[in-house]
């Protein structure tokens, strides 16, 4: 279940563990400025929520330029060029709950408004707003694995965000650095928080062969309902324009390793759909 490439099959021990061992990073002060460099150079590390795992816009600034690259050429006449050309692309993606193993889901509500994205603001608050011009859609399918024999849910978002250009996911993947050493404790919504947040980057190359820059994210999720602290991971690639991510949120009697899968699995066959809507005809 890990897609339809043989890259991912290879890559994804490299997603799951490599981005959490390397690169850690956390804090401030000079250290944000040496991690925002390393990202404008094309290594990248991001946050993201519930709500920031629906993905984060930007301005239509040129990137960084990434060099090297997983085997795939999108095939131009294949690329979306309009909003609803996206969407189609990112329902097609984005991953259902069957990608995660058995047992998963539907949560309510299931999809995300796909005219609006998730924005953390200067008070480390993530807020919904309007796509801004660099975004075709931000689409996001919620799902969960049920509580069951004195267990809790395991909570997963799955977001593909798909961009006008490749310079935009570029900086999408860059900028999110800067946000996770801002804010090592974000509100995800008046009864979520996750804190301790650290981060982590891999290129291509560098233990991720499966998409062209792959970043991570793991703390302690809190909950009204849910209570805490539990594990939290969230991992995000792009191909091209487009970035998938997947946000895994645990809770009592849930094992690292069994949200580690689910995350890692829904992401690889997330990208295998990317390969499969855009890639050119050999």
């Amino acid at each position: 279940m890990y897609g339809r490439s043989g890259r991912w099959r290879h890559g994804a021990a490299g997603l799951a563990v490599g981005v959490l061992l390397t690169g850690c990073s956390g804090g401030g002060g000079t250290d944000t400025e040496d991690a925002v460099d390393r990202a404008k150079a094309g290594t990248t590390a991001s946050g993201a929520t519930d709500a920031g795992s629906e993905g984060k816009g930007g301005d239509p600034t040129p990137g960084p330029s990434v060099s090297g690259g997983p085997d795939f050429t999108p095939d131009e006449s294949r690329i979306p060029r309009t909003r609803g050309e996206a969407l189609r692309l990112a329902r097609a993606v984005a991953a259902e709950p069957g990608r995660y193993g058995p047992g998963y889901v539907k949560r309510s509500p299931y999809e995300s408004d796909p005219g609006s994205l998730a924005v953390l603001d200067e008070d480390c608050v993530w807020q919904r707003e309007p796509l801004p011009p660099s975004v075709l859609t931000s689409f996001t399918r919620y799902s969960e694995l049920p509580a069951k024999g004195g267990k809790g849910p395991i909570r997963i978002a799955a977001t593909v965000v798909v961009h006008r250009e490749v310079d935009d996911a570029e900086w999408e993947m860059a900028r999110t650095l800067e946000e996770a050493l801002r804010c090592p404790e974000q509100q995800l919504s008046g009864s979520e928080r996750i804190t301790g947040l650290l981060s982590a980057g891999l290129p291509f190359g560098a233990g991720n062969f499966s998409s062209d820059d792959a970043v991570s994210e793991h703390g302690e999720y809190h909950s009204d309902e849910l209570g805490g602290p539990h594990y939290y991971i969230w991992g995000q690639s792009r191909l091209d324009q487009v970035t998938v991510s997947v946000v895994g949120k645990g809770s009592e009697g849930r094992t690292e390793e069994e949200i580690d899968t689910a995350v890692t699995q829904g992401t690889g066959d997330m990208l295998a759909e990317v390969e499969s809507e855009l890639e050119a005809s050999q």
